[in-house]
């Protein structure tokens, strides 16, 4: 199918995925959240919220630095109301990290780009977070966080907030859907619209450097409905 025909034929889905988006409902952390589970049973993984994808080198992007704000006033208040179990997933890529193949150098440990960003450290009980450094898109894959699933079996709700929607936080919501569909386990997994994003790059500037193109808002909808599509529990909001 031809560029131009591909598009045409696309165009209902796209209308009706701009109004699904629209349309997404928003929970209260009190009212709607925390009155159905107990603040014990729910986690919160924070994903890749770092120097090197907020504010400086080669993957960095305003839309995903606009995160730092909104995340922690989000983990400032699920804190307030119990909720202390927050996992801090980071990339931690050794220097010759076979996913450089893919993606520029970033994030390499040690460096000021796999520094977790001043509004997180800032918080009072930054020092009780659990940080996981991984070395791939998924930090369901490492040990590390497998141990602490085996460790806290009162965990029967996630939340994700971070970063991209199309990456890391799309493979790990995944991890965590399908791996409890496969165990036979009653878990939830909650996505808030406004707490995660991913970078743009427009087919312009990627013919110029060589990339592959990356159209944010296009695939921020696109991978959120994905999520929905498999049972995740995608909100436009969990307002606090």
């Amino acid at each position: 199918m031809a560029g131009s025909e591909l598009a045409v034929a696309s165009e209902p889905f796209l209308q009706w995925l701009d109004a699904w988006y629209e349309a997404l409902p928003s929970a209260t952390l009190r009212a709607d959240f925390l009155e159905e589970r107990d603040p014990r049973t729910v986690a919160v993984i924070v994903v890749d919220l770092l120097v090197g994808f907020c504010s400086e080198g080669p993957l960095a992007s305003p839309r995903v630095g606009a995160l730092g704000p909104r995340a922690a006033h989000f983990l400032d208040a699920v804190h307030a109301e119990g909720i202390t179990k927050i996992l801090l997933a980071t990339d931690a890529h050794p220097p010759d990290s076979p996913e450089f193949a893919a993606f520029p150098p970033h994030c390499i440990r040690g460096t000021r780009e796999a520094e977790v960003i001043p509004e997180l450290t800032g918080l009072p009980f930054y020092s009780e977070i659990l940080q996981l450094p991984k070395s791939s898109l998924n930090v369901g894959l490492e040990t590390e966080m497998e141990a602490w699933k085996r460790e806290h079996p009162e965990v029967t709700t996630w939340v994700l907030v971070g970063d991209c929607t199309d990456l890391c936080i799309y493979q790990t919501a995944m991890h965590l859907r399908l791996q409890a569909n496969a165990r036979g386990k009653a878990v939830e997994v909650w996505v808030p619209a406004d707490l995660v994003n991913t970078y743009d790059l427009p087919v312009e500037t990627a013919q110029q450097i060589g990339a592959l193109p990356h159209n944010a808002e296009l695939l921020h909808r696109v991978f959120l409905y994905h999520m929905a599509l498999n049972g995740i529990r995608v909100v436009r909001e969990i307002a606090v």
